[in-house]
């Protein structure tokens, strides 16, 4: 009997170069790498140029988003992606730092997780405290993804239609709801 596969989409990111390689090239190596260890992947957005968030923390970022297909579990796959974040020179020294590479889940189909209550302390958390905290376990979909352009941006490549199992909205809604100003400053390459 065959493991039905999940509908995933990740986000990938970085803004440090890597053996003298941009961070583009380094995004294109970690879906080749993703690749290699099982994960199906059945669309990739454009690349996109995008302001460092948060602002000033240093050189602006490369960002794109991957609708992939897996029969891993969630917490599977987190680990996966932290190997292969690591394999390509990330080290977590400081929430919401410069890295060669960020892979994230941002969304599981209609999964959320752990449960709702957790979910919602999660998204509602002050921005002043979203700084300091880091959860300790996998918060589906990303608590964040309805505030972030440079991750909604990508998404509305792939998954325009995909609709936020808490919010109720798909991912062109979310996008319209941003501030002008965010979107336009995500460019394609």
């Amino acid at each position: 009997m065959t493991k039905r596969r999940s509908k995933i989409v990740l986000a990938l990111g970085g803004n440090l170069d890597l053996r003298q390689s941009g961070p583009e090239v380094t995004l294109r190596q970690a879906l080749i790498a993703l690749e290699q260890e099982g994960l199906v992947i059945r669309q990739v957005s454009r690349f996109f140029a995008t302001p460092c968030f948060p602002a000033g923390a240093g050189p602006d970022y490369v960002n794109a988003a991957a609708l992939v297909e897996s029969d891993m579990t969630p917490h599977t796959l987190l680990d996966l992606l932290h190997r292969v974040e690591h394999q390509f020179g990330r080290a977590r020294v400081q929430r919401w730092g410069m890295r060669t590479l960020d892979l994230d889940v941002i969304c599981w189909e209609d999964l959320v997780l752990p449960d709702r209550q957790e979910y919602d302390r999660w998204r509602t958390l002050p921005q002043a405290e979203q700084i300091r905290a880091t959860p300790n376990q996998l918060i589906l979909p990303h608590p964040r993804l309805q505030d972030r352009a440079f991750v909604l941006v990508p998404m509305a490549d792939i998954a325009p239609e995909w609709r936020h199992p808490v919010l109720g909205r798909t991912v062109s809604e979310l996008l319209e709801d941003l501030p002008a100003e965010d979107v336009a400053a995500v460019t394609p390459l």
